[in-house]
């Protein structure tokens, strides 16, 4: 009979102790919940907020889509989900009451040049010369959004929204080399500058989220991979989302704007100390569905008003945190009502147990060390306002040259848990937080030395917005 080595267990006890002790890792939120898992077009995979890292006046905020995109999976590629029967968001609280300040709000459209055919592209996909009604030539099947401002809470506030932009392309899949010979200048087409003078771009992209997402759902089982997660040991756990992709909304804007009340980028004072509260922001993506459907031959027509069905702050948890009754009800929710979901933090389900049969050392209930980093914040980093899970950033610590994918633990305070950047190994700074790692009791080894070994993504991230790397083509994904 198999018995595992020390090493093993207390790596498996380490993740069944944070899976069951209400905080973020092992995997993201990739079909988190059994509703949102049926509609993955407005499943939310990613948030990411960080200070720019070539432009340090402007905050970058990412929310991926659609989880484990197949980048052959055509004719009918992956896309947005289309307005009236779909919306996204992206909230930003800059007052600290739960509640958006400012909602970006986006809706997109499907349209399709020929319907005649199956094809997705009915030729080399190029950029369209100027003047052609589509964005790209060659291209069948295409989308376009529009994007608003919506200022104060979203519902009281949509019929007042500024329309940042309309007729936005989206970027198109990456069928495969021989439909696309230069992807990245169609990419770079469809990252358009609005008015407050904010960046957008909408398209697939490689999935940025690294981690060994099947061993972890396999009851938990990380054998082989080894305790520590050391640059060293890269490889040694496979990267599950290799060659997967996620549809992409990215903003870059202002810092001013997002400060305040939702004052406008040539009002707001910048920059300000790091210890100002107006430098403290909290972000969370939405996704809402039409109330209403009809459905007849051929067709599905939505109505009535939008109903929130997708939201994500923190990664992880809504998937491992959030009980499975209560999943739907946690995508529904809003910031403001997250005490609902307190006792799931404070008192983990199988902590006990899992103490008593691995014999991990890790802090005892009530678990008021997870209540302050991930629902209250950072004290004097990212603290402010209500309790709620939220991604909370400091927007005046600028980014750091040589980020650490172990940001806040590794000393650098432009790192997750302050925002998240694309490189944060949210996995391992997870593990060790749930370990104990800030308490001096329990930041020694094991606790502050577990890892899933794999350590950054597949793929390099760009330098420049939209910063996520481009998507794997159709032709040479990993089967």
């Amino acid at each position: 009979m198999f018995r595992p080595s020390r090493s093993l267990t207390v790596a498996f006890a380490a993740l069944a102790v944070i899976a069951a002790a209400g905080s973020p890792a092992a995997a993201s939120s990739h079909r988190e919940a059994p509703a949102i898992a049926a509609d993955p077009a407005i499943d939310a995979t990613d948030l990411y907020a960080f200070v720019s890292p070539d432009r340090p006046d402007t905050v970058t905020l990412i929310a991926n889509y659609v989880p484990l995109e197949a980048p052959y999976g055509g004719p009918n590629f992956f896309g947005f989900a289309d307005w009236p029967s779909a919306q996204y968001e992206i909230k930003v609280d800059n007052n600290g009451d739960a509640v958006e300040d400012l909602t970006f709000l986006f809706q997109f459209r499907t349209e399709t040049a020929n319907d005649k055919t199956f094809l997705y592209n009915t030729g080399p996909i190029t950029l369209a010369s100027n003047g052609s009604k589509t964005p790209y030539a060659g291209l069948n099947v295409y989308q376009y959004y529009r994007v608003y401002l919506v200022r104060g809470p979203q519902k009281a506030g949509e019929k007042q929204a500024l329309l940042l932009g309309e007729y936005l392309p989206v970027a198109p899949n990456n069928v495969g080399p021989k439909s696309i010979a230069d992807y990245g200048s169609l990419a770079d087409a469809a990252v358009r500058t609005v008015k407050e003078g904010i960046r957008v771009f909408a398209g697939p992209r490689d999935d940025p989220f690294f981690v060994n997402l099947g061993r972890t759902f396999d009851l938990l089982n990380v054998d082989p991979v080894l305790p520590g997660g050391r640059d060293e040991d890269a490889g040694k756990a496979p990267d599950h989302l290799r060659g997967l992709n996620v549809h992409t909304i990215a903003l870059q804007v202002p810092i001013p704007l997002l400060m305040g009340a939702g004052g406008t980028a040539a009002t707001k004072a910048w920059p300000v100390p790091v210890d100002d509260p107006s430098a403290m922001i909290g972000v969370w993506t939405t996704a809402s569905r039409a109330k209403s459907w009809t459905l007849s031959a051929g067709k599905r027509e939505a109505s009535g008003d939008f109903v929130q069905v997708s939201r994500l702050g923190l990664p992880l948890v809504n998937e491992v945190v959030i009980p499975r009754g209560q999943k739907d009800l946690f995508n529904s929710s809003e910031p403001k009502a997250d005490g609902q979901f307190l006792s799931y933090v404070t008192t983990p389900e199988l902590a006990g147990v899992l103490n008593a049969l691995f014999k991990l050392n890790v802090p005892a209930n009530p678990r008021n060390d997870l209540v302050q980093v991930f629902l209250k914040g950072v004290p004097k980093l990212t603290e402010k306002g209500v309790p709620c899970e939220y991604l909370r950033l400091n927007m005046a610590v600028p980014p750091s040259a040589k980020p650490n994918r172990l940001g806040l633990l590794a000393g650098q305070q432009d790192g997750f848990p302050n925002g998240r950047r694309l490189g944060d190994d949210v996995v391992d700074i997870a593990l060790r937080v749930v370990a104990g790692a800030l308490d001096p009791k329990f930041n020694v080894a094991p606790n502050n030395q577990l890892g899933d070994t794999v350590v950054k993504n597949d793929k390099a991230f760009l330098a420049s917005f939209p910063y996520v790397a481009p998507p794997t083509d159709g032709v040479n994904a990993a089967y």
